[in-house]
């Protein structure tokens, strides 16, 4: 199948490719056609689908796309911009390629897993995780925290001394959380898991038994199964800056703990909504 760029010349147009991108990668090049950087590289990014099959790549015309161009603040040509299900992730601003590779690399996702997240209306969070503040205690220094946020490589994360994990994920914005993967053998696998939401500081164990969660999970073997998604308390969890996970103990009482993938599902409080995106467009005749 031969993968090329989608000229975008008009904003319906532009909406349209977004909502059938789904949970995949979309990396957009707004350009004019008098602009001399835009020229110059566009044919570096006419290259770029072929080597990233699973992103979907959009040239905008911005002379053509004012609503597109309002809508996400686009204010100097060319401006290269990465998201997901209509979420802006990262810019970058000029013909700068080595920047360009680097923002597409850090979101996208090689292979089948990153075309859904399995909850209509909500993605995998992942992309707006804040590295630096992602943390985990107990856990072995060969096994990290690392292994088990990517799913599909055969890797995972594995307790130390003992069954405990605490780990913290902290968030790039604010977001709202549906529920989450936890996948992991059934002996090894987690069962007593307490969740705490925006924590000015790192836990510690003795912290984390004492402290009332904001949601108590008690999970079986069929909830640690691949594929399988844990539902959350929604309600509780509509502004998280950072999430920490307390498992206490595992499935089987065996010594230590593994978990081969952990994914959180929700979506970003700030987004642009299609429905405001459309008021902005107006009526046609309208002027902006």
């Amino acid at each position: 199948m031969a993968h090329s760029t989608i000229k975008i010349e008009e904003d319906p147009l532009f909406q349209q490719n977004i909502a059938n991108a789904g949970d995949k990668l979309v990396v957009v090049d707004f350009f004019a056609t008098w602009c001399g950087p835009c020229l110059a590289i566009a044919p570096f990014f006419e290259e770029l689908p072929s080597k990233y099959p699973n992103a979907v790549f959009l040239k905008v015309d911005v002379d053509k796309c004012k609503a597109t161009v309002d809508t996400y603040k686009v204010r100097a040509m060319p401006t290269f911009m990465s998201m997901k299900n209509g979420v802006k992730l990262d810019t970058v601003q000029g013909a700068k390629k080595d920047d360009i590779i680097a923002m597409i690399e850090k979101h996208y996702v090689a292979g089948e897993e990153q075309t859904s997240s399995g909850v209509q209306g909500h993605m995998d969070l992942s992309s707006f995780f804040s590295k630096s503040g992602c943390i985990c205690l107990n856990q072995s220094d060969d096994t990290d925290l690392d292994n088990c946020l990517r799913f599909g490589d055969g890797t995972y994360l594995e307790s130390d001394c003992d069954e405990q994990l605490l780990i913290t994920l902290e968030f790039n914005q604010t977001v709202k959380i549906h529920s989450m993967k936890l996948y992991g053998p059934s002996e090894k696998g987690a069962k007593t898991v307490k969740l705490f939401i925006n924590q000015p500081h790192t836990m510690d164990f003795d912290q984390a038994e004492r402290n009332n969660p904001v949601q108590l999970l008690n999970l079986t073997e069929d909830d640690v199964k691949e594929d399988s998604i844990i539902p959350l308390k929604f309600v509780k969890l509509q502004s998280v800056n950072n999430l920490t996970i307390f498992i206490k103990d595992n499935l089987g009482g065996e010594e230590t703990t593994i978990i081969e993938y952990l994914g959180i599902i929700g979506s970003p409080v700030s987004t642009t909504k299609m429905d405001e995106f459309k008021r902005v467009a107006g009526k046609k005749g309208e002027s902006h």
